[in-house]
């Protein structure tokens, strides 16, 4: 069994319904899904701004019926810990001077600890980090 770790922007493209995504979402079998706590992070820091910005009742209402729904979806899915040897695996890839965002080396450093898979549409950047798999499932 694999183990495939969605990154933000494919998580999106799930939440939103994108055909391609869930069709290969739905081919795998329970549990092998996963995101990473950083991603949790990310998503959530986002519907805070959205809900920090909202000043008409209306926006308000769509702010945090939005940051409910997502927390409910996050809720169901697996979560895979920053743990102190992803950390230190990040450090690595840090040292290495990698051009890429520091969330992609934990996400990465995270998958990679697990065995897992990262699904991204942003190849460019995974590919440069040593020993990480990843599948852009977007296309």
């Amino acid at each position: 069994m694999s183990l495939y770790v969605f990154d933000s922007d494919i998580l999106s493209l799930l939440q939103t319904g994108n055909p391609t995504v869930l069709a290969r979402a739905s081919k795998c079998a329970p549990g092998e899904i996963a995101i990473a706590v950083i991603t949790v992070e990310e998503q959530i820091r986002g519907w805070f701004t959205l809900v920090r910005r909202a000043k008409k009742p209306p926006q308000v209402a769509f702010a945090y019926q939005q940051l409910a729904d997502r927390v409910s979806d996050l809720s169901r899915m697996r979560i895979l810990p920053y743990s102190e040897r992803a950390i230190a695996m990040y450090g690595l890839m840090k040292k290495a001077k990698l051009r890429i965002d520091a969330n992609d080396m934990r996400i990465a450093a995270i998958a990679m600890e697990h065995d897992g898979v990262v699904i991204t549409r942003n190849v460019r950047d995974f590919c440069q980090i040593p020993d990480v798999k990843y599948e852009d499932w977007s296309q």
